[in-house]
């Protein structure tokens, strides 16, 4: 994943112009929000630039950004500092979070990038921060061995199921899908 993040935390081109990027994250967030119940914690995992997390932040109780790009995780702090709902991190500091304290986790664009090992780490944690009603969203998962040049973006979620994207479920997923 580190060759992913280092992509991520430079200057690169994927966006045509500074319109499709705001397009591209603007449709992210509404998106997303249509699947949040309203006064929810919610977990961005892997959020990137989250160039209209405010439309996220507007219905939610709270709103926790995690970046692990460094640079673009300190520009999200800068720019959300004076805001009370939304708070920034690194994917380090996730661990750290109290059981069952997070309502919605979005993991968009980021599985792909994961070994089966990180990926069941990390969706145990997800297991254990989740509420008893929460909700795990996974986005924009491209397959094992699909040929593309750069990262695809795009602005469709599904709910966790036993398959995504033609992507095999973990064990971690399997385990997660049993959660009373």
């Amino acid at each position: 994943m580190g060759d992913w993040i280092a992509f991520w935390d430079s200057e690169h081109s994927i966006y045509v112009n500074a319109r499709h990027r705001d397009v591209h994250y603007r449709t992210i967030a509404q998106d997303m929000r249509t699947h949040l119940p309203a006064g929810a914690t919610v977990l961005d995992y892997g959020c990137g630039e989250a160039l209209h997390a405010e439309l996220i932040a507007g219905s939610a109780k709270a709103l926790i950004l995690c970046e692990a790009a460094p640079k673009v995780r300190a520009a999200l702090a800068r720019r959300f500092a004076g805001d009370a709902k939304i708070k920034v991190c690194a994917p380090g500091e996730i661990g750290a979070l109290p059981a069952r304290s997070i309502d919605v986790v979005v993991l968009h664009s980021v599985a792909q990038y994961l070994t089966p090992q990180e990926l069941d780490t990390l969706l145990a944690t997800f297991h254990r921060l989740l509420s008893d009603k929460g909700l795990l969203i996974i986005g924009d998962v491209i397959p094992p061995r699909t040929a593309f040049s750069a990262p695809r973006s795009s602005g469709s979620f599904a709910r966790s199921s036993p398959t995504i994207g033609g992507c095999a479920p973990t064990s971690a997923s399997r385990a997660m899908a049993r959660r009373p």
